[in-house]
């Protein structure tokens, strides 16, 4: 079941310049930067309290994100991520109703640990979705 938005996600060239806007024009802290070696990108959030947004640079020229880049230069919004109660029954649920599930099915891993899954863009409204199973307390 979905339970809720975890986070926007947009594409920058530069996570230290993006930090210093969003600082300076909105008062948006931008928390450490992290790297997530499977996916080839460095991660930096932004929490606010209903979500956060979350940035990423490239942290290999063959990454996703690089590649998003190639076409839009100046960034944007990657994708959005809803929070799952199970990725695996999601992502099944959705799947037998025809939604489109990338990775043929093997598990992926966010930067800090949890399982993820991602929808085709063409599943849902044009928009590429995270499904994101948060850590259960415990």
């Amino acid at each position: 079941m979905i339970t809720g938005l975890s986070h926007v996600s947009i594409a920058v060239p530069s996570l230290a310049a993006a930090a210093k806007r969003l600082k300076a024009v909105y008062g948006l802290d931008v928390g450490a930067a992290s790297v997530n070696d499977e996916q080839g990108v460095r991660l930096a959030y932004v929490d606010l309290p209903n979500a956060r947004i979350e940035l990423m640079e490239p942290a290999r020229p063959d990454s996703p994100i690089a590649k998003f880049l190639e076409k839009n230069p100046g960034g944007g919004i990657h994708h959005f991520c809803l929070n799952v109660d199970d990725v695996s029954a999601v992502s099944a649920g959705i799947a037998s109703k025809g939604a489109r599930v990338l990775g043929d099915g093997k598990e992926g891993r966010n930067v800090h640990g949890e399982r993820i899954a991602f929808v085709h863009p063409k599943d849902f409204l044009g928009a590429l979705v995270e499904l994101e199973e948060k850590k259960r307390d415990g």
